[in-house]
């Protein structure tokens, strides 16, 4: 099954499970976590819809960048799974 990666849980960081919640939860569950917490928080940048800034929390498990884009994001939030 193709899929089955993409539907195991994966336990995320302490800076990840801040955002998301501390339990185990499937890649594109917490993608979804971090966009709903991104549009909650307003964090969407006005000017370029592509670009994600960082709060105090994100800042964490962005490694401390103010900025990235929703590609670097992907990357990033891997990082912070396990």
């Amino acid at each position: 099954m193709a899929n089955a990666k993409f539907m195991k849980p994966l336990q995320p960081s302490a800076e990840l499970g801040a955002v998301v919640g501390a339990g185990p939860l499937p890649r594109t569950e917490v993608v979804k976590k971090i966009w709903d917490y991104i549009k909650k928080n307003g964090l969407q940048d006005k000017a370029n819809k592509r670009n994600i800034n960082a709060d105090e929390k994100l800042l964490k498990v962005f490694g401390g960048k103010k900025q990235i884009n929703m590609f670097e994001m992907t990357a990033l939030i891997s990082k912070h799974l396990k």
